[in-house]
Parts: C-alpha cells; sequence; structure tokens
C-alpha cells in the first residue's frame, strides 16, 4: 500500500519540461555526486529524490558519480554505505555508476591545456597566504608573486607535481582569470593540489588530485549531464562553472540550477559535525539511530516510502529554510499506521495476578494484526493467570481522570477479560511489585454481550510466554531545534536515548525479523534493530511515539 503524496510541481519540472518541448535535449539526463566522506544524510535524500525523481519522470537516466578528489578523507566504507543507501530509498543506477577518478587522465589533460593557453599557472604560495591573498567581498585580490611564470616553466612544474617530486602543499596549480572579480570564486582559484595518499578507487596512481570546482563540471559534461542540480550554495560557484565549460573542449555543456537545501530542526545536518559525533562517542556510529543519516534513519525503523513522501512534501524551492522534525515523524507515522501490525508489548513491566483464574490453566485469544486491514490477518496470544501490565498503568492512589488500574477499578484487558483490582503489593522500598485483581468471566472479548463498556483499556502480555527484549526509546538527538554555536554539542539531548533491558513482549514478536516494524500498542512504532538482533533475542528501537510528545517544547522554543 502506497502512502506517498503525489508530486507537486516545481521549477525545475518547469524547466525541463520547457527544454523537452523546444528540444533542447532529447534525453533528459541528471547525476547524483556525493564525496565518499561520510554517510548520506536526509538532506542528500531530498537530494536523491530529486535528481532520480526527475529522471524518471521524464524517462531519462540519473547517473550515480563519485566525486573522489580528495584521498585524505575517503574511504571504501563510505562508498559502499552510500550505493546501499541508494538502493535502499528505491532508486537504481543501471550501468551508470561512474567516479571523478575514471576522468583523472583526461582531467590533467585539460589542465595542461589551459597552461598551454595562459590561463592556469603553478603557484607557491602556501593556503594561509592563497587566502590572505584572495581579498575581501569589497576590496580585490592581490596577485600571486608566482603569476606571471612562463608557460613553459608552468607545465614543467605540473608534470613535475604529478611525479611526486613536491611534497604536501608545496604547489598548487591555480587557474588565472581575474583576481579582482567581485566574486570570490573567480578570484584564480585552485584546480589541483599535491595529496601523497593512496585513492579508495585509484590506488598510488595520482599525487595531485582535482578539487571539486574544476572535476564536477567537466565530468558532468564528459557523462552528458543535462540539468545539473545542486544546492543554493553552489549558486556562487555557477560563473566558474561555466568558466571552465567555455574555456576547455569539452563534448557537452550541461546548465547548472540550484534548489534550497534542507535544513532540519533538532538536528545537525554538517558532515563535519557527523564526523566529530561519531569519533567523539557521542553517538555509536554513522548508523546510530539518532543520527540524521539514511542508515541511522533505517535502523529507527523509518521506511523508504515515508522518506520520499517527507521529501515530496517538503517541496522544492529557492529559498533557504527551516523544516520542522515534526514533519519529518509525521511523515513516518502516517506510513507505519498503514503498514505496520499491532502487538503488545510491556516496556516497564508489573506482575499482575488474576486469584479466580484457574492456577496452571490457560486460553488463548485471537487478536487482528491491523484494525482497518483483515489482510493482515492475525495472531494468537496466550493468556493465564499471571500477566504482565505497565506500572503507569496502576496507580495506588488515582488522581482526577485516571481511568486504568486502581483500588476497585476496573479495565478492560486488550482482547481478553474486564479485570477489578482487588490489592497489591510493595517491597521495602515502597515500590508496588505485584497487583491482585479478579476477572469476570462473561466478558471474554469475542462473546455475544460481553462487551460491557468500561473506560480503561490497557495492553498486557502473558508472563509465562512472554518474550524478554531489550528496547531502545529513540528520540531527537538534541533538546533545541537549532544546536548552534561553539557549544553546540552542550545542546546534546541527554534523553535521546534510553535503553529498557527487562521488557516483556507478546511471544508472536520471538519470530520478528531484523527491519520488521510494528506497533507496540499504545507506546509508539518500534522497529527490530539491522545491527544487533540475533535469533530469538531481538533488540527492538522506537521509530516514533504515537503522537507528537515535542508539541509543548516546540511552541515554547
Amino acid at each position: 500500500m502506497s502512502t506517498e503524496t503525489p508530486q507537486a510541481t516545481n521549477f525545475l519540472r518547469n524547466i525541463i519540461q520547457d527544454d523537452l518541448q523546444n528540444g533542447r535535449h532529447e534525453t533528459i539526463v541528471t547525476r547524483f555526486p556525493p564525496e565518499p566522506n561520510g554517510y548520506l544524510h536526509i538532506g542528500h535524500a531530498k537530494s536523491i529524490c530529486l535528481n532520480f525523481g526527475l529522471a524518471k519522470e521524464f524517462g531519462g537516466r540519473c547517473h550515480l558519480r563519485f566525486d573522489d578528489t580528495n584521498p585524505a578523507k575517503e574511504d571504501t566504507e563510505y562508498i559502499e554505505s552510500i550505493k546501499e543507501s541508494v538502493h535502499w530509498l528505491g532508486f537504481d543506477w543501471g550501468s551508470h555508476l561512474y567516479y571523478a577518478s575514471n576522468y583523472f587522465e583526461q582531467l590533467y589533460q585539460w589542465a595542461e591545456q589551459l597552461i598551454l593557453q595562459g590561463k592556469a599557472y603553478v603557484d607557491d604560495l602556501t593556503a594561509e597566504e592563497i587566502r590572505a591573498h584572495r581579498g575581501t567581498l569589497t576590496e580585490p585580490g592581490k596577485e600571486s608573486p608566482y603569476r606571471g611564470r612562463t608557460v613553459e616553466e608552468n607545465l614543467d612544474l605540473f608534470r613535475r607535481m604529478r611525479a611526486g617530486e613536491f611534497p604536501d602543499g608545496a604547489k598548487v596549480l591555480r587557474a588565472k582569470i581575474d583576481m579582482a572579480s567581485p566574486n570570490m570564486n573567480l578570484r584564480d582559484p585552485v584546480m589541483y593540489r599535491i595529496i601523497h595518499a593512496p585513492h579508495p578507487h585509484v590506488g598510488d596512481a595520482w599525487r595531485i588530485y582535482p578539487m571539486y570546482d574544476y572535476a564536477h563540471g567537466q565530468s558532468d559534461a564528459i557523462e552528458g549531464i543535462t540539468h545539473s542540480v545542486c544546492t543554493l550554495e553552489f549558486e556562487d560557484h555557477k560563473p566558474l562553472y561555466e568558466w571552465f565549460l567555455a574555456n576547455l573542449p569539452v563534448p557537452a555543456r550541461p546548465r547548472q540550477y540550484e534548489f534550497a537545501r534542507l535544513n532540519l530542526s533538532y538536528t545537525v545536518m554538517s558532515k563535519r559535525k557527523l564526523l566529530q559525533l561519531v569519533q567523539d562517542g557521542d553517538v555509536s556510529g554513522w548508523d546510530d539511530p539518532r543520527m540524521p543519516t539514511i542508515m541511522g534513519l533505517r535502523r529507527r525503523g523509518y521506511t523508504p516510502e515515508s522518506l520520499r513522501s517527507f521529501c515530496d512534501r517538503i517541496g522544492v524551492g529557492r529559498s533557504d529554510s527551516w523544516i520542522d522534525m515534526s514533519i519529518l515523524e509525521e511523515s513516518v507515522r502516517e506510513d507505519l499506521n498503514q503498514r505496520a501490525p499491532r502487538a503488545m508489548a510491556v516496556l516497564h513491566p508489573v506482575k499482575l495476578v488474576i486469584e479466580n483464574y484457574p492456577e496452571g490453566e490457560g486460553e488463548q485469544f485471537s487478536l487482528a494484526n491491523h484494525p482497518q486491514r483483515p489482510e493482515l490477518g492475525s495472531r494468537t496470544v496466550p493468556f493465564c493467570r499471571e500477566l504482565f501490565i505497565e506500572q503507569d498503568d496502576f496507580m495506588e492512589n488515582p488522581v482526577k481522570g485516571f481511568h486504568r488500574l486502581a483500588p476497585g477499578k476496573e479495565v478492560r484487558l486488550r482482547g481478553a477479560y474486564i479485570v477489578t483490582c482487588t490489592g497489591f503489593v510493595k517491597d521495602e522500598t515502597g515500590a508496588v511489585t505485584e497487583i491482585r485483581c479478579s476477572y469476570d468471566p462473561e466478558t471474554r472479548s469475542g462473546l455475544p454481550g460481553a462487551e460491557r463498556k468500561v473506560k480503561g483499556v490497557i495492553h498486557w502480555v502473558s508472563a509465562r510466554h512472554a518474550v524478554a527484549a531489550e528496547v531502545r526509546l529513540y528520540d531527537r538527538l538534541f533538546s533545541v531545534p537549532n544546536p548552534a554555536g561553539d557549544d553546540w554539542k552542550a545542546l546534546i539531548n541527554p534523553a535521546s536515548v534510553e535503553i529498557l533491558r527487562d521488557c516483556r513482549l507478546e511471544p508472536s514478536l520471538a519470530r520478528a525479523g531484523a527491519e520488521e516494524r510494528f506497533q507496540f500498542e499504545r507506546q509508539g512504532y518500534f522497529c527490530v534493530d539491522l545491527r544487533e538482533t540475533r535469533p530469538g533475542t531481538p533488540v527492538f528501537n522506537r521509530t516514533v511515539t504515537l503522537r507528537d510528545s515535542w508539541v509543548k517544547a516546540d511552541k515554547g522554543a
């Protein structure tokens, strides 16, 4: 069953429709170009859905191309996780998997051509000196003292850079454009730098690596990309993108279009900050269920459908804005409400003894797996004299409006009988350790006339048959909507995860496999952990609560 929102129009669809109608392109070709220096996050999901979605909608194709131009930060683990994330989201690049490193030789030859045209030069300034020479938004830059080197000298030095004669940082290749340009990106940008490090895709073949701004547009041209869609922070880089294309004999002239990136509240989207969380041990890894990474959201229990629906719901615009986390959470609630079978799980158990139920006996109740979807079938739940219920479903001195168990009060056990509390037992600390009750056998669910109305209905599991499990209650990673500033890590939500190791689940859940999702009645939506579940010992992660528990906090923020 699909719960995805119908696609709304956006300015990129309008551009593509116009290009096709006016014959500018016969086939639409887009690309998704991640840098393999970390796991993809929800912001990348928006770009994936947009690029692959546009290509599919207009009968074109979308390439997956790794921007692997910085081996010092890249790893094959990231490459594999990116491929897995794109596939899991429901998209396929077919035979169109590429790497920028596939084009290193061609990019190098084109760089030599720029040198021969007098449009590139080797610079000996350090990175700090280059920044100091670049000027400001109101002051022009200062030309490097090495800008006047001859073509022959530049060509010799560039070839020696490739041969590995110089150490890291000793020299760079820069485009010779305009140090007085009002666009800082045109003030002789760096094209190549020296990095003596093995590359995850091409090994030790290279000692110099192209910068993204140089490699990106030419890679698009080589692949015949028609619409190079990127986020707004690259808008100021567009003149440089076009300068390289105009000054090189590229086989095609792609166009760049920018859209607003995704800024999501109660989390961070910077790869640098996400990496810091991983390295500092604030989370268990890139796929920690609290992380905004696609693999983290997957472990948390989000579905591909819910993420695609979320990306379509927030739309594609040209103005940066913040999206509240509640919209993402509501997307997965809507999806799981339709697809997730129901089950009973007691997360904070206390024993309930039915004193007038025969000892040693028991019976079976058939409960629907979904109240609105009979095609999902039913499961059998065992019942006996001793049960487990939630601790907070009992109150010794009930407050006004409390409609669960209390001395002399009655409730219905979900799908079973009405019981009345007759007493309770406390330990030496005053904590309730056992609740006593009696049941009315004439109120068995499903019997004619048995559905006597009571105000409270609670869930339960048979103590004799219950499955012991670990359940992790995940919540938002940060306690404020915008965790910014130098002390951003101090804003981590101390309640972002609570690990419960003494939960009791109905026995049908013992057979649940990795990534199976359920609604634990009255608790929320939960998923069997992808990484740590073992046969017979499931670990469940809470995906989201049944309703937004942050409403008051959001209003007060």
